[in-house]
């Protein structure tokens, strides 16, 4: 972070004189973007790297959720590699590496090297917008108030998403899936080109070597992560436990976590400390987000289904709601601002206001989902999913940093992304297709009657019209039967809510300064080194 001028204006030391100092939060606000718009994988042309790439859908996905775990389980290294390397070192190193991966991607066709490359854009990802904003956080608010930055923070993250896919549609539209990737190879390039034209290499504190950290523990964590992603992401094409692969792999992961969980226990510094579960209300918060998260996957399979195989919309259709979501998002970030820091209210409560725009998305969806609808007539529930995810995501940061302290607060991080980020999500997915695939052939089974004498008695018949009729109306019960489900869950969770007084204060503890930040650092390697 660029060290404010205590009795001055906001500096950052980094930029060549020449650049004007008005622009220069700005600079690292549009690269912090540009970051948070790169990926391994679009899902705006989902369909068309299916055939492109001769891939499945599940294959895709995984992918997505590979890049997902590098950002989650990088986490706890963002400090030390910001007090090893320089902000230039770094912010180069993840624009040459988005670069990387998005030229090699669309050529890249073996599943291993691509979930590789998806991985390593992740730690990219993550490394290069956590640069962008840690240097610009006093910008924003020169007190270090946590109830500005993460609002904002989540500007910059959900609408970049919804951007992302507003443009590798329109590219799949008027060119072809691999522009998206051009596009992201040429925003790197620009990345790079203000790196080494305006940015000077510039250390603020004393350099700290990568000494004391459990590279093992990070590779045993990221092993489980990506076994579990596999398990869920490919449950339903395994059939779920009648598959002997899936068997085998369950047995594997939690083979696998026992050596994790083990080597938290047993070593002195492990990557994942076991202190970090002993904090009031961690492990309650972890269950609500991965809750909330499951609640929010209907948006990938529920939703997409619906589109595709009831409404049959193009993509650039569907592709128009992204802008009552952008809608939704940037109302719950200023809302979530003005709750927390404008009116300083209970944080808890503004947890119970995002879980009822859940609410309202679900019953906003089950009761408008039809056949017979115009795609406009949506907005109201896409609107309350992104208000209600923006709200949440937000509140969720908030009091994760007012329950730790800085000691474990990214380790917190890490866990909780790998929650928010992946598990919640890929574990719904996984349940909505398992509920679907049993939904769909039983309701088949139970309205069959319908095909009867008297509806093939209509001369002339076309068979062929009246099953695709009857197959979509199907599909259309079974989502909404799924759609009631859920709402029943969210409901429930709201009660909960209601009823229970979370305690969390109203106003956050002091967050230290670089300075201090340092100091607990050299602390910590001087201490490993005499041990």
């Amino acid at each position: 972070m660029g060290a404010p001028v205590l009795n001055g204006p906001f500096v950052m030391p980094m930029f060549r004189s020449f650049v004007p100092r008005k622009i220069q939060p700005w600079i690292y606000f549009l690269i912090a973007f540009s970051f948070q718009m790169s990926g391994g994988v679009y899902l705006g042309s989902l369909n068309q790297m299916i055939g492109g790439l001769a891939l499945m859908r599940e294959d895709i996905m995984m992918c997505m959720y590979v890049s997902l775990a590098g950002m989650a389980i990088y986490f706890p290294l963002l400090f030390r590699m910001k007090f090893c390397f320089t902000n230039k070192t770094l912010l180069i190193f993840a624009a040459s590496g988005q670069l990387m991966c998005n030229l090699l991607v669309p050529h890249v066709t073996s599943l291993p090297v691509l979930w590789a490359l998806c991985f390593i854009s992740g730690i990219c990802k993550i490394q290069g917008t956590f640069e962008c904003m840690s240097n610009i956080q006093t910008w924003m608010t020169p007190q270090r108030d946590f109830t500005v930055f993460f609002p904002v923070l989540h500007i910059v993250i959900l609408c970049s998403m919804q951007f992302s896919d507003l443009l590798a549609t329109y590219f799949l539209h008027h060119y072809n899936w691999t522009y998206m990737h051009l596009f992201v190879s040429g925003m790197m390039l620009v990345v790079l080109l203000v790196m080494f034209s305006c940015v000077r290499h510039v250390r603020l504190m004393r350099k700290l070597p990568l000494f004391g950290i459990d590279w093992l523990g990070a590779v045993l964590w990221a092993v489980f992560l990506l076994e579990l992603t596999y398990l869920f992401s490919y449950a339903d094409w395994l059939s779920w436990w009648d598959s002997p692969t899936f068997r085998q792999l369950f047995v594997i992961s939690v083979v696998t976590f026992c050596i994790c969980f083990w080597r938290m226990k047993t070593i002195r510094h492990p990557y994942i400390e076991p202190q970090l579960w002993h904090y009031k209300n961690f492990v309650p918060i972890l269950i609500l987000i991965t809750v909330v998260e499951g609640l929010l996957a209907a948006e990938y399979v529920l939703e997409e289904v619906f589109y595709e195989e009831v409404m049959h919309y193009d993509e650039t259709v569907s592709v128009q709601l992204d802008w009552y979501a952008l809608a939704g998002i940037l109302s719950g970030c200023l809302f979530a601002f003005w709750w927390m820091h404008v009116r300083k209210y209970n944080y808890f409560r503004l947890l119970t206001v995002g879980l009822v725009f859940l609410a309202g998305y679900l019953i906003g969806f089950y009761s408008t989902m039809s056949a017979d609808i115009r795609i406009d007539q949506l907005w109201f529930a896409i609107f309350c999913r992104g208000f209600a995810y923006a709200t949440l995501s937000s509140t969720f940061f908030v009091c994760l940093h007012e329950v730790l302290t800085f000691q474990h607060f990214f380790q917190a991080l890490s866990v909780f992304n790998m929650l928010h980020m992946i598990m919640g999500g890929v574990l719904g997915c996984a349940v909505y297709a398992r509920c679907l695939g049993y939904l769909m052939p039983d309701n088949i089974a139970r309205y069959g009657s319908a095909i009867d004498r008297v509806s093939f008695s209509r001369s002339p018949f076309d068979l062929g019209l009246y099953m695709e009729d009857f197959i979509s109306k199907m599909m259309e019960i079974s989502i909404r039967q799924i759609y009631g489900g859920v709402i029943y869950a969210c409901l429930f969770l709201l009660a909960l809510f209601l009823l229970y007084k979370f305690p969390v204060r109203g106003t956050l503890k002091r967050f230290p300064y670089w300075s201090g930040f340092g100091r607990y650092i050299r602390r910590m390697v001087q201490s490993q080194r005499r041990q």
